[in-house]
């Protein structure tokens, strides 16, 4: 199948509508997929551009995402022991080269899988279709003191990011394409404080309002051998990207007989020099 290289195409987003509640984001206990919201949420209709003409423009400070070309080694995603000796030293050095960082800590990682069934047999969760970002101003942080707790005292005092990489583990994505909102056209205000509930934890996400001077973009069927690289926190305040919100959604041009979105996501700690 050709690729779109339509310059760009009207699409559905669900954002959050703030409605002074904070909502509440909960994943339930291990063998459970099943993920309970609160909260009010509305479709938008958006103009999401291909990003894949402009691709060699972006730059992760200044957009808060890249594109890049990223063969993998790996041979079986699925595989937690190839995962860890393999893919996270190679999305270490990934967002070593993109980022500038001096040192990267892989601390997880997400299968996902656009087909119900092969969700169920493997334990996968599904495409999150809700505009939002990973961290807070809290929680950003506080990922450090939970990783690393012995080192955190004084990693805290310098620069560091949550960066996470996104890619196809099979197929080229021919439905639910992740879109990526340019940070610079995201407003303090826009952001809505949600809590994070997890069988172990409570952390802190950002759902995301609707603003009409949100710049969205995506890469029409991404490939295995192809990674989206994003910032969804930077602890450096004076200027340039710090948080991107991103999400899954429905591509009006998808194939009617589209195969169903089976992608990893990591998510690292990037340490900088002072």
């Amino acid at each position: 199948m050709k690729r779109n290289m339509t310059e760009s195409i009207k699409a559905n987003l669900t954002y959050s509508v703030d409605t002074g509640v904070k909502p509440v984001n909960e994943t339930m206990e291990q063998g459970n997929l099943a993920r309970q919201y609160t909260g009010v949420f509305k479709e938008h209709a958006v103009t999401v551009h291909n990003g894949r003409p402009l691709r060699n423009q972006f730059v992760l400070d200044e957009h808060g995402f890249r594109f890049v070309d990223h063969p993998t080694r790996v041979r079986d995603f699925h595989d937690p022991d190839e995962l860890k000796s393999v893919y996270y030293p190679e999305m270490e050095q990934l967002i070593k080269d993109t980022s500038g960082a001096s040192r990267v800590v892989v601390f997880d990682h997400t299968i996902r899988a656009g087909d119900k069934n092969e969700r169920e047999k493997r334990q996968l969760r599904e495409p999150v279709h809700r505009v939002h970002n990973d961290y807070t101003e809290w929680s950003g942080p506080q990922r450090v003191r939970d990783i690393l707790p012995d080192e955190a005292g004084n990693l805290l005092k310098y620069r560091f990011a949550v960066i996470q990489t996104w890619r196809s583990i099979r197929n080229q994505i021919e439905a639910d394409p992740l879109a990526i909102c340019e940070a610079s056209t995201l407003s303090a205000k826009d952001l809505i404080l949600t809590e994070r509930r997890y069988p172990d934890r409570v952390g802190e996400t950002y759902q995301v309002a609707y603003n009409s001077n949100h710049r969205w973009y995506y890469f029409p069927m991404m490939a295995r051998n192809e990674v989206l690289v994003f910032k969804v926190y930077d602890s450096q305040t004076s200027g340039g990207a710090r948080f991107t919100a991103h999400t899954s959604f429905t591509d009006p041009t998808s194939p009617p007989n589209a195969k169903p979105r089976e992608s990893i996501e990591i998510r690292t700690l990037a340490f900088f020099d002072p």
